[in-house]
């Protein structure tokens, strides 16, 4: 049995929903069935599920890529900032290389000063060098020198081709801007093979330089050595040189002016002064020995009678030999003994024919029983000249020169002069 649009189950009811939708005239019903509301509550909650899950994507998305991004820029940020500090790092190794190259470049002109100074050093030395030969000095570097300088010479040239090739170096690290910084390492060691090249190069120069003063000063040394030796054999002999150099002047010269004290000078030009000083010195003394007749005027002939008393050959009787004789074959070469001017030429009594020499400072030679006489009064011989042959005029018992030194017209042993001039020898060449 039905009634009232229920229908009756045993046990349980249903129930539906009548839905009247009305518009105008026009009525409209739906049933809506429990499934129908179940479905619609359903798809509302999935609706609902879908939004409310793309709403969370959307706001989880939002978090990660501003979070994303927040590590960007802080990427970006240590990133400018790590090249912000390589860059300014460069910047410090740039500089200090620029500072390293401006001291190498420093160094390097330095040593090329030294060298120049040296250079000019040695040209000065040269006249000097020059004048010490010709006074007879050693004026060339011992054989260990020579060999030291040689092997310095050697070794300079290849230090200022190591700083060269530093200077490139340096240069080309300076171009560098891209590269990691471990070319400062590189940067160190060419630092440290400049100093350690210059260091080289300083000790060469320095040694070049002590070995120059060396020299000169072995050079005076010796210079005011001789010149004491040969001072002392004419002091011996009984000569005394002058004070002043006034006497060595020639009397032709023309020169003067006033007295300018020299300036102030370093230690190698006050060496090479000194050395100046003594070769004028020794000059000076050996140009005063010259003048004096210290040669032998028969080299390598025997003598036959001695200076002093003896018997007289033709009366038996104890006499006086005022000089002393040579044994010669006649028209043997007679030579002067030394610098003068002829004052007598010709026969002279007993001497036979005789040649007289004034030698200066008092002293005069005479060379006796000449055969033939080669200069005549008034010409100027030098010591060693040609004056005459030997013969055996006057009184004279056989072929012979008879030779004598008169100091202030006194007659002196001639034989203190020639062994004056056999020492003077070794001093003046």
């Amino acid at each position: 049995m039905t009634g009232g649009g229920q229908n009756q189950v045993f046990g349980r009811r249903k129930q539906n929903h009548l839905l009247i939708l009305a518009s105008g005239e026009t009525v409209r019903h739906m049933t809506i069935r429990p499934w129908m509301a179940a479905l619609g509550v359903s798809a509302f909650g999935a609706v609902m599920v879908v939004y409310l899950a793309a709403t969370a994507y959307l706001i989880v998305r939002d978090d990660l890529i501003g979070g994303s991004m927040a590590r960007q820029a802080r990427m970006q940020h240590d990133y400018e900032d790590r090249i912000s500090a390589l860059r300014a790092q460069v910047d410090r190794i740039t500089s200090r290389q620029l500072l390293d190259q401006q001291l190498v470049e420093g160094k390097v002109e330095k040593l090329l000063e030294q060298q120049m100074a040296l250079t000019s050093r040695q040209g000065k030395m040269g006249n000097v060098l020059e004048r010490a030969e010709n006074s007879g000095l050693d004026a060339t570097f011992s054989s260990t020198d020579a060999e030291t300088t040689t092997t310095d010479e050697r070794t300079d040239a290849a230090p200022v081709t190591a700083f060269e090739t530093l200077l490139d170096e340096k240069q080309a690290n300076l171009g560098v801007k891209t590269r990691s910084l471990s070319f400062a390492a590189n940067n160190g060691d060419v630092a440290d093979r400049a100093d350690k090249i210059f260091s080289k190069v300083t000790h060469s120069l320095k040694d070049i330089e002590y070995k120059q003063l060396s020299h000169i000063q072995n050079l005076t040394a010796d210079a005011a050595s001789r010149a004491d030796k040969i001072q002392q054999i004419l002091s011996n002999t009984g000569f005394k040189l002058p004070e002043t150099a006034d006497v060595d002047l020639d009397p032709d010269s023309a020169i003067g002016g006033p007295y300018v004290a020299p300036e102030t000078a370093d230690q190698f030009e006050n060496s090479l002064s000194n050395l100046d000083l003594a070769l004028d010195q020794l000059e000076r003394v050996k140009k005063f020995a010259r003048k004096l007749p210290f040669a032998n005027p028969a080299p390598g002939k025997q003598i036959t009678s001695l200076f002093g008393n003896r018997v007289d050959p033709f009366f038996g009787k104890l006499a006086m030999h005022a000089g002393i004789d040579f044994r010669e074959k006649p028209g043997t070469n007679v030579i002067s003994t030394g610098v003068g001017i002829v004052t007598f030429a010709g026969p002279a009594g007993g001497y036979g024919i005789m040649v007289e020499i004034d030698h200066g400072n008092g002293i005069s030679t005479r060379y006796g029983h000449l055969s033939k006489v080669l200069v005549r009064k008034g010409d100027k011989v030098n010591e060693g000249d040609l004056i005459a042959l030997s013969g055996s005029t006057g009184r004279s018992t056989g072929p012979h020169l008879h030779y004598e030194v008169r100091r202030n017209n006194q007659a002196v042993d001639p034989l203190r002069f020639l062994n004056a001039g056999m020492k003077l020898d070794t001093y003046i060449e």
